[in-house]
């Protein structure tokens, strides 16, 4: 991929302190109303391939840069925005490992948060290879999304992610 060809996005990694409009309805343009904080990304697999609109089998993806360490995504959004449905997948098909993901949302500026989902998704090369979730949210506009992935909870690998869709209203 041609790194001209990268949707931009406003982002920190978090140690230091683009965007492709909604081809759904209700679909929040993530890319203008968040600021992306990050604990790594891995070059050739940056934090923008998580809202590329390439998502799906094969679909480009984010990876962290840290092999077996849990890595850290959060959204800041200004101002809060009402989300009712969060969407992501996840894709491996080298290894075989489980990876969780855990989805928190904050409605106060980061000062408390609500955990929503903690999925494991078992990824085996020779069987289940891609995940596709959808997470219906029922808060107060979310003024913080963070996203916790444990990438080896069983065997190795990097923390993976292949898209992220909000969106503002159910269908």
């Amino acid at each position: 991929m041609n790194r001209t060809d990268i949707p931009r996005m406003r982002k920190r990694l978090m140690s230091e302190q683009v965007s492709k409009y909604a081809d759904r309805p209700g679909e929040i343009d993530v890319a203008s109303l968040a600021t992306f904080h990050y604990s790594s990304e891995d070059p050739d697999h940056p934090l923008e391939h998580l809202i590329d609109g390439r998502g799906g089998r094969d679909g480009t993806r984010w990876a962290g840069a840290r092999p077996n360490m849990t890595e850290r995504i959060e959204l800041e959004f200004e101002p809060a925005q009402q989300i009712s449905r969060l969407v992501y997948e996840v894709e491996e098909h080298r290894v075989e490992r489980t990876q969780e993901v855990r989805i928190e949302v904050s409605t106060d500026h980061g000062r408390t948060y609500r955990q929503v989902l903690a999925q494991d998704y078992t990824f085996s090369p020779a069987g289940a290879t891609f995940q596709h979730e959808e997470v219906h949210l029922e808060v107060s506009p979310i003024t913080h999304l963070n996203l916790t992935i444990i990438p080896n909870k069983g065997g190795s690998g990097v923390a993976t992610l292949t898209s992220l869709r909000l969106f503002a209203s159910p269908f």
